[in-house]
Parts: structure tokens; sequence; C-alpha cells
């Protein structure tokens, strides 16, 4: 049983037909005393929750009969509806605990989609279908952590719940961003990656939305933008941490209202896509220092998906180690070939701050350059002077008494040492951006 509970009588109809439509059973209320007496006496799934119900203009007496029903029901998802000057008060909401919320004028697939999408995580196991859809063959490990974010990812991945994916640079982000989409009922349409961070803000709005011919000085036809590219599918927005405030505030908007403008023209387009994100910024942090709107947090993250770094789940490294070797020896048509347990050892315990990306960059060179029976270490250690940090990297023994930030750190300094400075050279080495450079010389303290 669904709620709806808004004042106007006519907006109650309306939805609770709409619903009622869609195979679920409705009950409406037109103020806060009906809605808690529902409350009280019938078990609901879901309840939608206009927050300017109320003739209280600051919405407390919205915010108070959404704290009243999650104490009363507190397992069951509420969705909030506000009007677009109020997205502030949702954001409000989503922090006592709504589920998700959407600003009016309501788009009808948008909001059976975001029902939907709410049955589907309240639901304690996700369906079978889902499960049995979800391809992880390229998703290799078996550490527990990994394991838990890959059974959330599967139950999430039938719906069009909005996913942000959080994690270092290497981690695999783009891998869990595909595997999604190619689990969900979008699989047939496009997936689109937009990378915010390589976007100047002078170029977002022609990039994301498009333009039509003669919208600006080399505008010499018309240019379809990536919201449109992704209309039906997914639209994948990595690096979304990199985005200035200005530019946020743009792609805030497409997001609520599912509406752009293209460059140079005033029509409205409308499109249907599925939002996930990714970074390897601190989000919560930005957001406390007003360099990332906190609306557009709210709106990106209804599921977080936090990928450990490769130093969190080490006893995956000997899986990945055979993984891209085997993958290495047949792209360059060779037997696979042995590791021995010295070597295994060894690159089990290297720091590697680029991740898996660093690790498959160390197997491939030195893959490629080998013509023996078994890998040893010394194969690898010829190649990560040579070709990945350009770092010697001792032996875990002699490693003890140092903690992984202090490998990080050191690994850093070397390279900054070697490099006389050139970050760009750096982080191309430690097989990191620039960006993600300059968070850890912050981290660590590290004076250029």
């Amino acid at each position: 049983m669904i709620l709806i509970v808004d004042d106007d009588k006519t907006i109650c109809m309306s939805l609770s037909l709409l619903v009622k439509r869609a195979g679920y059973e409705a009950v409406t209320a037109n103020n806060a005393d009906e809605a808690l007496a529902i409350v009280r006496k019938t078990r609901l799934s879901l309840i939608v929750l206009d927050m300017n119900y109320s003739l209280d203009i600051s919405g407390n007496d919205g915010l108070e009969l959404l704290r009243k029903c999650k104490i009363l029901q507190p397992e069951t998802p509420v969705i909030l509806i506000t009007a677009w000057a109020n997205v502030p008060l949702a954001v409000e909401g989503i922090k006592l605990g709504a589920f998700d919320f959407m600003s009016k004028p309501i788009d009808s697939n948008s909001f059976l989609g975001k029902i939907e999408t709410a049955l589907a995580m309240s639901s304690t196991d996700a369906p079978i279908e889902n499960i049995s859809r979800f391809d992880r063959s390229e998703i290799i490990g078996e550490n527990q952590q990994l394991k838990s974010i890959l059974a959330t990812a599967s139950k999430v991945a039938n719906t069009d719940a909005s996913v942000l994916i959080l994690g270092e640079n290497g981690t695999g982000k783009e891998l869990i961003a595909r595997a999604i989409h190619n689990a969900s009922k979008r699989a047939s349409s496009p997936f689109v990656m937009v990378n915010l961070g390589g976007i100047s803000q002078s170029l977002f709005e022609s990039e994301m939305f498009g333009h039509v011919k003669g919208a600006f000085t080399g505008a010499v036809s018309d240019r379809k933008g990536r919201f449109e590219m992704a209309d039906k599918g997914t639209i994948f927005l990595d690096e979304i941490g990199d985005l200035d405030l200005s530019c946020q505030v743009k792609l805030l908007r497409v997001l609520q209202q599912h509406t752009f403008e293209p460059l140079g023209d005033s029509h409205t387009r409308h499109v249907d896509f599925r939002l996930i994100s990714a970074t390897n910024a601190n989000l919560s942090e930005m957001v406390a220092n007003h360099t990332f709107r906190e609306d557009l947090f709210y709106r990106i993250n209804l599921i977080t998906l936090n990928l450990p770094p490769l130093r969190e789940r080490r006893d995956d490294i000997p899986l990945l180690v055979k993984h891209f070797v085997n993958l290495a020896s047949k792209a360059n048509g060779k037997d696979t070939p042995e590791i021995s347990s010295d070597a295994m050892s060894y690159l089990a315990n290297l720091p590697y701050p680029g991740n898996i990306r660093e690790l498959k960059n160390i197997i491939d060179g030195a893959t490629l350059v080998f013509n023996g029976k078994y890998l040893e270490t010394k194969d690898f250690e010829r190649f990560i002077v040579n070709h990945s940090s350009d770092i010697e990297v001792s032996d875990s023994k002699s490693n003890s008494g140092e903690t992984l930030d202090d490998m990080e750190r050191n690994a850093i300094i070397s390279a900054l040492e070697k490099y006389d400075g050139n970050l760009s050279k750096v982080a191309t080495v430690l097989g990191i951006t620039r960006q993600s450079l300059y968070r850890r010389l912050e981290k660590f303290d590290i004076k250029l």
C-alpha cells in the first residue's frame, strides 16, 4: 500500500490514479492528522509526501510529519515532492531519513521510476533475475568488501536509482558502472561516459546539452550533447568532484527536471536517462567546505558504492595477477607463464598508489618482454623501475615498520625527486591523475 499525502485533493487523486494504473494499491491523505492516522494503523510499502502541503511556508510542518512517519514506520521509504525553489527543504528531508525527492512539475515516468526504485531497495533481497543478469565476469576478486559492494550493485542494477561510485583512481569505478548498466533494463540503450574533469567551464553546456548551428563562432552544424546521446540509456559522469560550482548548478537542473535546452535553442527537450556518477574526491568534505553543492550531492548519491583501494583487498592480488597474466599472454600470442611464489609475494606487498590499473600495467609490461616459463620477482622489478613508477620498492620484510601511508608518501617523494617536481610526469608514472596527486600532496603535507 502506497500513501500519498497532499493538501490538494486533485493532485492526490491524479497521483493515486497513476499509481493504481501501474499496479499498486494507494490511499490518500490531505493533512497531517489523516496521514498519521493511516500510518498508525496500516502497514505501508511507501509514503509519497508533498512537503508544501502545509500553510507553514518554512516547511517545518512537512519536516515534522516526516519525522513522525519515520518514527512510526522507520523501514518504510518516503519520497518527497517539493517545488524547485524548495530543493533545500527536500535536502533537509533526506537528512531526516527520506529515500529520495523530486520537484514539481511531476513527470509521470520519472515518478513511477522512483516508486519502483524505492520499493526494490526496501526489499530485503534482490530479485533472482537481477542477480542472474549481473555479470561480474570482468570484476576479479573474492574479497568480502568487494562482494558486499557487488551484492548491492546487483540489487540496484535493474532499478533507475542514481548510483555514486567512490574510490581512488584505478579501483575499477568504470567497470562497476558498466556492469550495472549491462544488468539494467536499459542495457540495449547507450552507455555514455563523460569525464567531467576533462571538460572546461566554457565548453560544459555545449558538451553536455549540445548546440544548434550558429549558436557561437565555430558552431557550423547542430551537435547533440551527451545527455541527448544517453536518452533511454545510462549516463556515467566520471570525476564529478572536479566540476566547478557554476557547472554544478546547470547539472543539477537537468538531473532534477530531465530537461535541457541546447545552446542557441529556446525549445526545451526532455531526456530519459539513468545516472551513475563517480569520483575519487571526498564529496562530504567538499560539501562542508562549500566547494560542492549539498543539493547536488543528495541528488547523485541515492545509492553509494565505496570501492576499496587495492591495498585494502590484498587477498585479491593473486587472482588479479593470474587474470592479467593470462589476458596479456593471449593478447601477445604467448603461452601463459607461471608466477613463482616469491614473485607473487612481492607483488602482493607493493603499495599500489595507482591501484588495479597500476598492477595491470606492471603485469602487461612484464608479460610483454618475457619469454620463459616462470615469472620471477626480477621480471616485475625491472618493469616497475623502467615503466611504472620508476621507484625502487623494497621487499615488505624490510618495510615492516612502515605503514601503507608511509610507503605511499615515500613513493611520491621519490618520484618528485626523480622528475624534478614535474607533477604531470609524477602523476603518470604513479598511475593517478594530477588532481589526485594534488590531494595526496596536501594529505601528506609534501611541499614542492
